[in-house]
């Protein structure tokens, strides 16, 4: 007899997340928007498209209401409540009131993201988070935002993925500012948890029972062979240098070489939860990281690798004990072949895990403007037609709304959405 494939989310509760610049449409003054101008994006789009959700945030509230959805991970747009260094913009901050208050009225708790890769341009101007004393212009914004919206929301998280911003943006030179320089990571780096210090601190003051932490980006490193002592040490110290260092950093406030140690920060406990932003695995070999072969891979070639969730969670967890939220976990997979299994699949790993995982976000609700990959990466639960702008639920949507009508997964739930679903291997 088969095993039964149902379970229990127990404590964990479903969501959905987004990023301002990725869904809202129109033209805020930030880098991704300069960058994009050039034709930079992957197929030449701009995020002035998007999901035009500036304009529909009402229509995207019932449909999220209508699939039972109760938490809802949304980002501001620092460029338009913020479009000049030190002038607010109140007509920005009052469409954002409004959304808050669409969403709460339709039972819909927000977890607000301050900064998701998102500079405004005379931010970015004035050297960005590289440049020291950054913080302080970070921490007026969230000052202004937090006094606005504390009776909407109380919870935050401050900065999204600090370690990919900094990489791609100032290192690897492909995303924007597009900087290629080392010293200027690490010093972004270093602005990043800085900043995200000082912030914890100011939202504490003004909302003393807020939580309130950071979406870290984790990925699974392990060594291409593992019986060679060299590849074992590539994938620790990649690890280390790429998630471990500043993950320390944001959450106790101790700046490990290679970052140095900011005047005026000590160490000390600056998370309410542990957020962990999970999609794949990389084989460590030298400098090289590379995808195995003959493994499940989504549309842009990443390992699909479920265990990898709980393997994280479990090793973040016993050095920042706490609530958990997966405050990103999804797939691009345009065609919908095999969203519903990679959804059971990594709630599975996370129900099976005994971990206070309290939050479980699906990255994304509805398709956007997927950063350099332009709108050819289709994450959304939503299929989007750029063109019209029509939303249409995908069958790994249904499934989502199912879970959270049973939290958890019925025996007639996978049978109807996950066993049709297949992964495809890679060469």
């Amino acid at each position: 007899m088969a095993p039964n494939p149902a379970f229990s989310l127990g404590g964990c509760e479903l969501g959905v997340a987004t990023a301002a610049t990725q869904i809202e449409g129109g033209r805020a003054d930030t880098i991704w928007h300069r960058w994009a101008a050039t034709g930079a994006a992957a197929d030449g789009s701009t995020p002035e498209v998007a999901a035009d959700h500036w304009n529909r945030i009402e229509a995207d509230a019932d449909l999220m209401a209508s699939l039972g959805i109760k938490h809802y991970r949304l980002g501001l747009e620092w460029a338009r409540i913020e479009p000049a260094d030190g002038h607010f913009d109140e007509a920005a901050l009052g469409h954002y009131r409004r959304e808050l208050r669409l969403l709460r009225d339709r039972g819909i708790k927000p977890l607000v993201t301050l900064h998701h890769f998102n500079d405004p341009g005379w931010f970015s101007e004035s050297g960005g988070f590289a440049v020291e004393g950054s913080h302080e212009a970070f921490v007026r914004y969230v000052d202004r935002v937090v006094s606005e919206y504390a009776g909407l929301v109380d919870e935050w998280i401050t900065i999204n993925e600090p370690n990919v911003f900094a990489y791609y943006g100032y290192r690897q030179g492909t995303w924007p500012p597009g900087r290629r320089s080392t010293r200027d990571m690490l010093a972004a780096l270093t602005g990043m948890a800085r900043a995200h210090i000082a912030a914890y601190e100011r939202i504490h003051a003004l909302q003393p029972h807020a939580k309130v932490g950071v979406a870290n980006h984790l990925r699974v490193f392990d060594p291409a062979h593992a019986r060679n002592p060299l590849d074992r040490a590539a994938a620790a110290s990649t690890e280390y240098l790429f998630q471990g260092a500043i993950t320390r950093a944001l959450c106790r406030g101790r700046f490990l070489a290679p970052l140095v140690q900011p005047r005026g920060v000590r160490p000390g406990t600056y998370y309410d939860f542990l957020g962990i932003n999970y999609y794949s695995r990389d084989l460590a070999s030298g400098p090289n990281l590379n995808t195995a072969s003959k493994v499940a891979v989504n549309d842009l070639g990443w390992q699909i690798y479920p265990r990898g969730l709980a393997d994280l969670a479990r090793r973040y967890s016993a050095l920042y004990p706490g609530p958990i939220y997966i405050t990103e976990n999804g797939t691009a997979d345009a065609s919908d072949a095999f969203r519903s299994r990679y959804l059971y699949d990594h709630l599975k790993a996370v129900a099976d895990s005994r971990l206070p995982i309290e939050r479980y976000y699906h990255w994304t609700f509805t398709d956007n403007w997927e950063w350099a990959e332009g709108q050819t990466a289709r994450f959304g639960l939503v299929e989007l037609d750029f063109a019209t702008q029509e939303r249409r639920v995908r069958p790994s949507g249904r499934f989502f709304a199912d879970v959270i009508a049973h939290a958890g997964v019925t025996s007639d739930a996978y049978q109807r959405w996950v066993a049709p679903s297949r992964y495809r291997l890679n060469g």
